[in-house]
């Protein structure tokens, strides 16, 4: 398990949100379900990529709800669909882990419980996400993605 560490420059997403639990995980195929008809509406999309976006009001308490985007990048937020919302995930150094794979929970606890703990750094106060691209493949053994964490210095 070993991350490529990348510094990104700001990106502007659009999408929608969705709140839940850590034991909630049946929100997250409710937001894409509804977002997925809509995102045509988007105009200025930048690829053809999806990015799963996660905020966090606290990362460590697991009794607090966090925010879910399903959303795609864009080159600006001038023009957001009306039910829909724009973001700004701010820059800052991430570790990117490619999954292969459907079991996405274990391998970010994977990620959490081995890799961070050696690794010279913890989790910043930044939007984690989720990039799944051309070689993502819903529900296959075969799929792709790349999961962004925010790292900063333990020190």
């Amino acid at each position: 398990m070993k991350p490529k560490l990348i510094y990104i420059s700001e990106k502007r997403i659009i999408g929608m949100k969705s709140s839940m639990y850590h034991n909630e995980y049946g929100n997250i195929i409710k937001l894409w379900k509804r977002f997925m008809p809509s995102k045509n509406k988007i105009e200025n999309i930048l690829n053809k990529d999806f990015i799963a976006l996660q905020t966090y009001s606290d990362f460590n308490d697991f009794e607090k709800p966090f925010d879910i985007w399903a959303c795609v990048g864009v080159s600006n937020l001038e023009t957001i669909p009306k039910e829909m919302k724009g973001f700004t995930i701010p820059e800052g150094e991430y570790a990117v882990f490619l999954h292969k794979g459907m079991d996405t929970l274990k391998a970010y606890q994977q990620i959490m419980t081995e890799w961070l703990p050696n690794s010279g750094f913890k989790v910043d106060d930044r939007p984690h996400f989720q990039v799944m691209g051309e070689k993502y493949k819903n529900g296959s053994p075969d799929s792709e993605e790349d999961f962004y964490i925010p790292i900063t210095p333990k020190n």
